[in-house]
This record gives C-alpha cells, sequence and structure tokens, in this order.
C-alpha cells in the first residue's frame, strides 16, 4: 500500500476548512441558541451570521425562507443533511446536565436511548430542526 492509500498518512489538504453554515429562518436566534451551547462572539453583519467560538472554529447562520427541517431518524426523505457533535462531558450526570440546559435553551429530543450505556451520544433538534449530538467524551 502506497502512502496515498493509507488513511493514516497525514495528507496535504486541497482547501482548508474556513466554517460550517447552517441554512436557518431566523438566523439571529439560531446563533444566540448555538452560542449559549458551545460559547463564542457573535458577528452580525445583517444578512450572514458568524459565531466565532473558542480555537477560532466558526459556524455561520444564512437565512433561508420556506425551509424544511430534516426529518430525523428518516433518511428517505429529507436527509439529516448535516448534524453538529459536541462534547458535553465525560460522566453520565455531565450528559444529564448539558441536556437540561439545551432543552431549556428550546432543543428538542430526537433520540435519547443510550442503548443501556453502549453509545455514547443523544440526539436533539436545535431551534430550526437541524439535529445535533451531545456526545461522551471517551
Amino acid at each position: 500500500m502506497t502512502d496515498a492509500q493509507d488513511p493514516t498518512t497525514p495528507t496535504t489538504p486541497i482547501a482548508r476548512l474556513r466554517n460550517v453554515v447552517l441554512d436557518c429562518p431566523r438566523p439571529r436566534e439560531l446563533a444566540e441558541f448555538y452560542a449559549q451551547v458551545i460559547g463564542g462572539t457573535i458577528e452580525d453583519d445583517g444578512d450572514w451570521i458568524d459565531l466565532v467560538a473558542e480555537g477560532r472554529v466558526k459556524v455561520s447562520f444564512q437565512q433561508v425562507e420556506g425551509l424544511r427541517p430534516p426529518e430525523w431518524p428518516r433518511s428517505d426523505v429529507n436527509a439529516q443533511q448535516i448534524h453538529l457533535d459536541l462534547d458535553a462531558g465525560r460522566t453520565d450526570e455531565e450528559i444529564d446536565a448539558a441536556q437540561e440546559k439545551v432543552l431549556a435553551l428550546g432543543a428538542r429530543p430526537l433520540d435519547l436511548d443510550d442503548d443501556g450505556g453502549k453509545r455514547d451520544f443523544r440526539v436533539y433538534a436545535d431551534p430550526a430542526g437541524h439535529p445535533f449530538c451531545l456526545c461522551k467524551i471517551p
């Protein structure tokens, strides 16, 4: 196997990830939701909103009228498109506390079954309907 075929060998990137963009009906509200979940500073130019979080991670929000959110867990119609995995703690108690906070901010539970502790994430929808996961840090 050559280095180009070995998935563990670092490769020279073609491009650098600038940010992740979420389409939504109310960008400012969704940016404020995520600012409370992951921290960061909101930069608002009116039509486009950036949330710059720790480590210069950037999540952007753009207004799309009539957006139809994904239907969880259906993949046959309007698949999830994109979701965010968010590290929320190392213990069940920390995940429970994070869950309480995101629900209070307007998240909606989609799949909270951790399969008796075998699964290390829980799935929610943000206020615009995008799925995201609170994950246990390994």
